[in-house]
């Protein structure tokens, strides 16, 4: 897949994820997710969503942004969403090397912020692949998310774009 169109997907996804966040959280959202253009940071009560944002650590950490970031006072918790749209053949690589790829920025954050952390990976095959847990990962997100809801998110702009330039 080429690093444009990897992107976009990627992008729709993690979109998508944030815009069913926010609204289980109670912000007022556009009536369609893909209208939605998400804020870098929103707050609501004791709970910070994070759209797309560097941690900055004591330690220098490679991987320190992740897709979202939940972070909730109130339950003391901090949740690490990473997004992922691999070649199909590379699902179940590509779930594992995420959750390793943040652990050390999750063991940063556990210091700085005394905070439990979860690292939720959504791993999509490039064709609409998942794994088993992604379903079980979707239902510790805040929201309303279903996997066929995700493989239709990164599919929308493609399907649009061949529609509005059909001749």
């Amino acid at each position: 897949m080429a690093k444009n169109e990897y992107l976009m997907r990627h992008n729709k996804v993690c979109t998508y994820l944030h815009y069913s966040i926010c609204k289980a959280l109670g912000n007022e959202t556009t009536d369609k997710w893909y209208t939605n253009m998400p804020k870098p940071v929103y707050k609501e009560g004791d709970v910070t969503v994070l759209w797309n944002q560097a941690v900055h650590t004591d330690r220098e950490v490679t991987s320190n942004r992740p897709a979202i970031i939940i972070k909730n006072k109130k339950e003391k918790t901090c949740t690490l969403i990473v997004v992922a749209i691999p070649a199909d053949r590379n699902v179940v690589q590509k779930d594992a090397e995420k959750k390793l790829k943040y652990k050390s920025l999750c063991i940063e954050i556990q210091q700085m912020w005394s905070l439990k952390y979860m690292i939720i990976p959504v791993i999509i095959g490039a064709n609409g692949i998942v794994i088993r847990s992604v379903r079980k990962n979707l239902e510790a997100v805040l929201g309303k998310h279903s996997i066929d809801s995700l493989q239709d998110s990164y599919t929308w702009n493609i399907t649009h774009n061949t529609e509005s330039t059909a001749v």
